[in-house]
């Protein structure tokens, strides 16, 4: 059975980050834009990660230009701006694709987990999935559901 640790990417910096790394937390997986109407949703997951980090939540980001070229900066502008605007403290890793021929594994992966509107697809930027401590997918959230409304799930995975 395939989990989110059995996959890796490209961290911000350039470094390979094994996923298995963030074993026995639960993950708020995100495809991201700089330049999009929900690009605001950048200080919820922020404000959501500080809230729950110590209990065992992580927040990856990965931006992704498949949306209206609205993530057109190189991974040095994206870190700047998500550091310099919203305080992003949470990982971020290098630009990926979240559908087609080229999409990243863990989104084909995650998409063939949890449908979503589009079936298999990814709608926006913007798209959650939540993954819990044992690696699976647990829901998949549109772009509109904003991070404070995915607390209560994320509640139900964490320790006490």
């Amino acid at each position: 059975m395939t989990t989110a640790y059995d996959f890796s990417a490209t961290a911000i910096d350039g470094t390979e980050q094994m996923l298995a790394d963030y074993k026995g937390k639960v993950l708020l997986v995100v495809n991201t834009a700089s330049e999009c109407g929900y690009t605001g949703q950048y200080k919820g997951l922020e404000k959501v990660y500080q809230e729950y980090v110590d209990r065992g939540l992580v927040v990856l980001g990965f931006p992704c230009d498949q949306f209206g070229n609205q993530e057109p900066g190189n991974d040095a502008e994206i870190g700047a701006f998500c550091e310099k605007n919203f305080g992003v403290t949470f990982p971020l890793f290098s630009k990926v694709d979240v559908n087609g021929g080229d999409a990243h594994p863990l989104f084909k992966w995650m998409r063939s987990e949890k449908k979503g509107a589009l079936g298999t697809k990814i709608r926006w930027n913007f798209t959650k999935f939540l993954i819990d401590a044992d690696g699976n997918v647990v829901k998949r959230y549109s772009t509109r559901t904003v991070p404070a409304d995915i607390k209560a799930d994320i509640e139900k995975l964490l320790p006490e």
